[in-house]
């Protein structure tokens, strides 16, 4: 079951550590609530022309960031499964979907990359930690780059998510008509994305 994020954060955090922390924690819930709020042929279906970007995939995707950045960067792990099949650990490959996905299975891929980002994180004391892999053919990040990357690309593609839930309940969300349930875009009015860049 998602948690619906809260209305508000701290509007005084006691430290970087609090403050970063819930704001991407209120993406991640953000996000999960999208999905969560579909069902399978919306979260699959790409509702955009010129796109293939899917609800579930974008989901898909960001629990590839989380492992990617969280994982293999900054403690210098290999990638989890599903991203360490051959192709698997590649930002677009993450976004495709299989046979045997579903809304329920991607909500548990993406829950528990992101409680290994939490433990990740809790193990320095510091966000000066320099991760342990290199990115851009520089040299490390460090976990406070990490944690602002992942608040930055987690909330643009919750306004993904929002954009994609608009089209679906525009093109005629007729499952939900007719199961008697809430179109797409009403279901998704309660997230609470307007109230996070306040």
């Amino acid at each position: 079951m998602t948690e619906a994020p809260r209305a508000h954060l701290d509007l005084q955090p006691a430290d970087e550590r609090t403050a970063l922390g819930e704001r991407l924690d209120r993406y991640r819930a953000i996000v999960a609530g999208a999905l969560a709020s579909v069902t399978w042929p919306q979260a699959s279906a790409p509702p955009l022309p010129r796109t293939n970007m899917t609800m579930a995939g974008i989901v898909r995707h960001l629990a590839w960031a989380e492992d990617r950045w969280f994982q293999g960067r900054l403690l210098g792990l290999p990638m989890p499964a599903p991203w360490d099949a051959p192709g698997a650990d590649d930002p677009d490959a993450a976004m495709s979907l299989g046979i045997d996905d579903s809304v329920d299975g991607i909500l548990d891929l993406y829950a528990t990359a992101c409680e290994r980002s939490r433990r990740a994180m809790a193990r320095f004391e510091s966000f000066s930690q320099p991760a342990v892999v290199a990115s851009f053919g520089v040299g490390p990040v460090n976990l406070r780059w990490i944690m602002v990357h992942m608040i930055d690309e987690t909330a643009r593609h919750a306004g993904h998510l929002d954009v994609l839930g608009d089209a679906l309940s525009a093109a005629g969300d007729s499952a939900s008509r007719e199961a008697g349930t809430p179109a797409v875009g009403d279901r998704l009015e309660g997230s609470g994305t307007d109230g996070a860049s306040d």
